[in-house]
């Protein structure tokens, strides 16, 4: 038994509630498994109040995805094999930034041309997200790309999942009723699409600039909870 008691009643401004770093120290630290993509990581973490925990995680390199969107609002998706689930999944283009020295935005127009061979007239920050914290270091910036043109010689042979990898442009609004009646699933296609949608009816006036500050990966990478770019 533990006498440290917690009042669950939140004392500050509700209409002010942000995500905040709160990066506790990491006593112990070991690679577990080195994988090809992300490792998974093992860390004894200090709580701050004489409490340690040991807490093990897919240490990932963070990745950027594009909802493009067409004049016509429909809605960018790609299909892509996803072999942890086994399932066929509708998403938007995203990849990892495991590009050395590449910024969020120029790996998202990289993608947006391997995936879908297009290019953008108009970049912006849709929504950032942390795609599963309780067991991940994953960050996502998802932009919002606008006035999309063919790429100079079209998409690139894919390989692996991406060899076959169909893509479609959905009315939003079908996109919202397939994300509601649970025919989409993926995260990046829920969070992309829902957001592209409450924001169009906003005027799109909730859209940051496309060079706007990332604090949340930041975070991530500034205290070594990233995987590292490996060559």
């Amino acid at each position: 038994m533990t006498d440290f008691v917690l009042d669950p009643t939140w004392p500050g401004d509700t209409t002010a509630l942000a995500d905040e770093p709160d990066p506790r120290r990491v006593v112990q630290s070991e690679i577990v498994m080195q994988g090809r993509v992300w490792d998974l990581r093992r860390d004894t973490v200090d709580l701050g109040d004489g409490q340690t925990v040991v807490r093990e995680y897919v240490a990932h390199p963070g990745a950027v995805a594009v909802l493009a969107i067409d004049a016509h609002d429909r809605v960018l998706l790609v299909r892509q094999y996803r072999h942890p689930v086994g399932m066929l999944l509708w998403e938007p283009v995203a990849g990892l930034l495991d590009v050395a020295d590449e910024s969020p935005l120029d790996g998202a127009a990289r993608e947006l041309v391997e995936e879908a061979g297009l290019v953008a007239g108009r970049w912006d920050v849709l929504v950032d997200l942390e795609n599963s914290p309780g067991g991940s270091s994953e960050t996502i910036r998802c932009y919002l790309a606008r006035d999309p043109a063919p790429a100079p010689g079209g998409r690139p042979a894919g390989d692996g999942e991406e060899r076959d990898m169909p893509l479609t442009w959905v009315a939003l609004e079908d996109a919202v009723a397939a994300v509601l009646g649970g025919r989409f699933s993926a995260p990046l296609t829920i969070a992309g699409v829902l957001a592209a949608y409450a924001s169009r009816i906003g005027g799109w006036e909730s859209l940051r600039a496309a060079d706007s500050p990332w604090p949340q990966r930041a975070t991530v990478v500034d205290n070594d909870r990233s995987r590292a770019h490996r060559s």
